[in-house]
Formats: structure tokens, sequence, C-alpha cells
């Protein structure tokens, strides 16, 4: 796929090295883009770049969305509410007694959820794909809350990706 973003640029050469040879001279002037998430495409089969603005959209501003149109969501096919299904199976089985009802359920606090999870795993801890179907939240979220209790010395990490409660807070699982 052959797509060139560019963003405002300091130097105003920096646009024929993006867009390409001669753009800047045709008009395209990345240096002049005046406001947040303003920036220009260029893609296969367009002979121009075209100009785009981009939003921030947090995890908050999805849950709200959803939360909006979820009064009037059509019901799922057979074949997403068995993959659902499936999925929820899967975090029971990798997460043993971290994850139930209670803790998966949408209306739960997440992070009362995330905190419960930190608390009950093994010594290898939990790993965040695990944290974010246990929680419900994005990966934004978990790693933001994660540095949240790393910094306050209630979580650390324990390899590449998985975390766990420090040793004072922690319930150790049943064997």
């Amino acid at each position: 796929m052959d797509v060139r973003v560019c963003l405002r640029v300091r130097e105003r050469r920096d646009v024929d090295l993006i867009l390409g040879q001669d753009m800047l001279a045709a008009g395209w002037s990345a240096h002049t883009l005046d406001a947040p998430g303003k920036f220009l495409l260029c893609a296969e089969g367009h002979d121009r770049p075209r100009r785009a603005r981009a939003y921030l959209v947090t995890d908050e501003d999805v849950r709200a969305e959803a939360a909006r149109w979820a009064p009037i969501r059509p019901a799922l096919d057979d074949l997403s509410a068995a993959a659902l299904g499936a999925a929820h199976d899967d975090a029971e089985d990798v997460l043993g007694e971290v994850v139930d009802a209670e803790i998966v359920d949408d209306s739960a606090d997440p992070d009362a959820a995330l905190w419960a999870a930190l608390r009950t795993v093994p010594d290898t801890g939990v790993s965040v794909p695990e944290l974010m179907m246990t929680t419900g939240m994005g990966r934004t979220w978990i790693y933001d809350r994660l540095q949240s209790h790393a910094a306050a010395v209630r979580a650390e990490q324990v390899s590449r990706g998985r975390w766990r409660a420090t040793d004072p807070h922690r319930e150790r699982p049943a064997a």
C-alpha cells in the first residue's frame, strides 16, 4: 500500500520529501497547517494530496457512544454471539478464578476488576490482553492504570507484558 501522510513540517523542503517531488511548488504547503489534527494524505491512484483532519477519540468517548447506541443496537448474529462466548470461556481458562461473572460484567467497575485481577494472579502475573478482557477497557487505559499502580508501588511488571500486585497486597491463588 502506497500511502503518504504529511503532518505539519518545520521546513518547506520537507513537503517534497514526504509527498513527492514538486508538491510544494504545486501549492501543498504542509508547513502552514494551522490546527491540531490537520494533515495531507497522498494515496496511490490520486494525482494530488487531499487535506484531512484527525480527532482524538479516547476510551471514554468510545464508551459514551457505545452506551448511547446500546438501546437500539441489533442483536448479535449466531456466529458473533458464539465467538463472544468462546472469548469469555478462554479468559476463564487463562485466568482461572480471576474472571468471574461479576468482573466481566460490563457494569462492573473496571478499576476494581483490574485490581482484583492483579491481586489474585500467580507469581507469573497476568498479561495485558487478559486484563483488557477482564476489565473491558482498552490497552491505553490498562497501561495508564498499571503505571499509576507501579508508581505507587502497588503493582509490578514481572516480565514483558505481564503484571501482578506487589507482595504486601497480593492474595495467593489456591494451589
